[in-house]
């Protein structure tokens, strides 16, 4: 099978891994990729967010499956210009990845398709605001509306912070709303579900640590760790979700005329009243990727080739190893904030000689005399695979160590009290 790869980050990386070493695929290019995709397969430079020019690349490759991986693609309806050329892809249609790209969309499906979630208010005005925040009072719950890279989110006991967050979405333009939720109680869990418009077949389930520093301290970011599977977890819960969370919403989405075709992200909590989604996104998320997709022992070219030809009926069941992953984030300095580029790294090679670790890219780039330098906030994801989640977070923490970027970050806690 001759795959494109749509994206440039550490998640892309993860899946570009996978799909490498899938005996299904002959071919494997990733545009733009990133220095490590470049070492697993062939980067090609184009405009990820242009409908135009990822379908003219996946057809002058003859492409037989196209991926898209970030976001921004597919609210951009570049899943819906592939589809147009014919050629399958995994990954949903524009209107259908509104489902992200709105909170606001996303709630009015899930109050149709009566999917457990938040109690929420849609405001466009700073009135509106305030009359919610003090509705549910604190913690507040404070989300941007629209795409905001992981990070539009804010929860806070300060109502004056919320009430800032709030009037930088609402006054970023004339059509812009933000939307103030109740906040919910529990551990939150990430669930992706393979969807093929009618279908959901669920991957395996993981945890990822949103804020920057340890002991969840420090500003929200796009994802500083993440560790699979949840021994924690209660029984039958993939199960459940399927049921109760991830069908309803892809049925719902097929009613409405914009079926569901890619990833669909269920972000949960497991709270005292019951499970509740907090969130879809219409991909794979990142960190959650790396470890999830470094356990599983099917043909991941196959299980999305059949999402995106509405075969899912037809997959055999997933294989998973029993061994667990764990992946920590080394950003750069400055990271989730004004960010430093073209530190040099060193040490990549020597992590990846360690047993059981290897090293994703997310923001690098090579720079002079041929050298790996940062080039984004989160630089690399260090994955550590062991035969519990001691070994494996041992092994990841081991990589790192082994890494060296001059004011990197990184947080010590990853999955520390599973």
């Amino acid at each position: 099978m001759k795959i494109l790869l749509i994206g440039s980050g550490a998640r892309e990386h993860a899946l570009a891994r996978s799909l490498a070493a899938d005996p299904v695929t002959t071919s494997l290019v990733v545009a733009p990729g990133n220095p490590g995709t470049a070492q697993i397969a062939t980067n090609v430079d184009v405009d990820a967010n242009s409908p135009d020019a990822v379908a003219a690349l996946a057809q002058q490759l003859q492409s037989d499956l196209v991926i898209v991986g970030p976001e921004a693609p597919l609210v951009a309806g570049v899943a819906d210009a592939v589809r147009a050329a014919g050629i399958p892809v995994f990954g949903p249609n524009g209107d259908a990845a509104t489902l992200e790209g709105s909170k606001a969309f996303a709630k009015d499906v899930m109050a149709a398709a009566n999917v457990p979630t938040a109690m929420a208010h849609v405001c466009r005005t700073m009135d509106e605001v305030a009359e919610a925040l003090d509705a549910f009072g604190p913690p507040y719950v404070v989300k941007d509306d629209g795409l905001a890279a992981g990070k539009g989110v804010v929860v806070t006991e300060d109502r004056q912070a919320a009430l800032d967050h709030a009037a930088a979405c609402v006054n970023r333009d004339r059509r812009s709303s933000v939307v103030i939720e109740e906040y919910l109680d529990g551990p939150e869990i990430s669930l992706f579900c393979l969807a093929d418009g009618e279908r959901v077949v669920p991957l395996a389930p993981a945890q990822d640590f949103k804020r920057l520093a340890d002991g969840d301290a420090g500003p929200n970011t796009g994802g500083m760790g993440a560790y699979s599977p949840l021994p924690w977890a209660p029984e039958g819960l993939v199960d459940d979700v399927v049921e109760r969370v991830a069908l309803p919403t892809v049925q719902e989405l097929a009613r409405r005329g914009t079926p569901f075709v890619g990833l669909l992200y269920c972000g949960l909590a497991l709270t005292s009243r019951g499970l509740r989604v907090v969130e879809f996104n219409a991909r794979f998320g990142d960190p959650e990727t790396q470890v999830v997709l470094a356990r599983l022992e099917s043909s991941l070219a196959a299980a999305l080739h059949a999402a995106a030809t509405g075969t899912l009926d037809q997959l055999p069941d997933l294989r998973w190893t029993s061994d667990a992953a764990v992946t920590v984030v080394l950003a750069a300095s400055g990271y989730p904030g004004q960010v430093r580029q073209g530190d040099v790294i060193t040490g990549v090679a020597a992590a990846e000689d360690l047993p059981g670790v290897h090293v994703l890219h997310a923001g690098t780039a090579t720079g002079d005399g041929g050298a790996l330098v940062a080039a984004g906030g989160r630089v690399l994801s260090v994955v550590g695979l062991g035969e519990d989640i001691a070994a494996a977070r041992s092994a990841a923490y081991a990589g790192v160590e082994q890494i060296s970027l001059d004011g990197g970050q990184f947080r010590t806690d990853i999955a520390a009290q599973v």
